[in-house]
């Protein structure tokens, strides 16, 4: 199908942003806005999110990429990804002035940028947003990633003969690798001392209380040689907010075994493009 892509500038706090719309000829009343996630801007890794929206657009579907405050090509300071309600909120009006026949949003984010649409539904439940594609989500704190580290990644290099065969040759610093190995331990335990109530405001549960929330369909898609997305699998499993939440109906869950964690090769792109088109056409149909 026919699409034209043109440039998007509009308001956001006092600061101007800049987007791109890819819009088909014909599109249909569901639109993708995709978020960016940091520090970079709408291009995103490896082009993915060009390649994305134009893929979308060619199958009808209308969507956009853009820059928050402080980044690319927008104007002000640079703001954290759980700072970006407002930003999404000005995307999300307009995309849909832009596009009068989208009436609802599919939010599209891959690692803080799926926090930030979690987050963003926490804050604001709007209900233009009706569905959400999440690519390991990052919840990363000073106790995760040293589990992860711990349980994924120092557990696994002890296996590799390559590892002994470096450590014969001198070609790995003992001394580094076991301070490594105890710091992330060090900090491990330090955090598991601690009661969960420490800071129930954190951005995790804001992710987590959103996720539960909300009640439209959901994609999350993780990489299988991807801290992030085990650190995200593992901090589901350890915390009481997430009970069950990856296991909800609406949830449909996805892994590619073998992609890293911006799937930077263009058979996982390629991948991760009709994952989301055949999901959207699965749970958007009749609409």
């Amino acid at each position: 199908m026919k699409f034209m892509e043109r440039a998007l500038t509009f308001d956001c706090g006092g600061e101007v942003l800049v987007g791109i719309l890819a819009e088909p000829l014909y599109p249909i009343a569901i639109g993708v806005l995709v978020l960016v996630g940091g520090p970079q801007y709408r291009v995103g890794s490896h082009r993915q999110f060009v390649s994305l929206s134009r893929q979308l657009a060619a199958h009808g579907v209308t969507a956009m990429r853009f820059d928050y405050r402080g980044m690319g090509d927008s104007t002000g300071s640079p703001v954290s990804f759980d700072e970006t309600s407002a930003d999404i909120a000005a995307a999300i009006d307009t995309m849909r002035a832009s596009c009068p026949t989208i009436r609802q949003v599919v939010l599209w984010g891959l690692c803080d940028a799926a926090s930030a649409a979690l987050t963003y539904w926490h804050e604001t439940h709007d209900r233009r947003v009706v569905g959400m594609v999440l690519l390991n989500p990052w919840v990363r704190s000073e106790r995760s990633i040293a589990r992860t580290r711990i349980k994924h990644y120092y557990a696994r290099r002890f296996l590799q003969r390559e590892f002994w065969l470096k450590l014969a040759s001198r070609g790995v610093d003992v001394g580094q690798a076991f301070r490594e190995v105890s710091n992330n331990m060090a900090a491990w335990r330090k955090r598991q001392s601690q009661p969960s109530w420490v800071s129930p405001s954190n951005f995790q549960d804001r992710m987590a209380t959103g996720l539960r929330s909300f009640d439209g369909p959901i994609l999350l898609i993780l990489s299988g040689r991807d801290l992030t997305a085990k650190e995200f699998l593992d901090y589901a499993k350890s915390h009481s907010l997430w009970d069950g939440l990856l296991d909800r109906p609406q949830l449909a869950r996805h892994e590619i075994d073998d992609a890293d964690h911006t799937f930077s090769s263009d058979r996982w792109r390629q991948e991760i493009e009709a994952l989301t088109f055949e999901w959207l056409s699965r749970s958007f149909s009749r609409r």
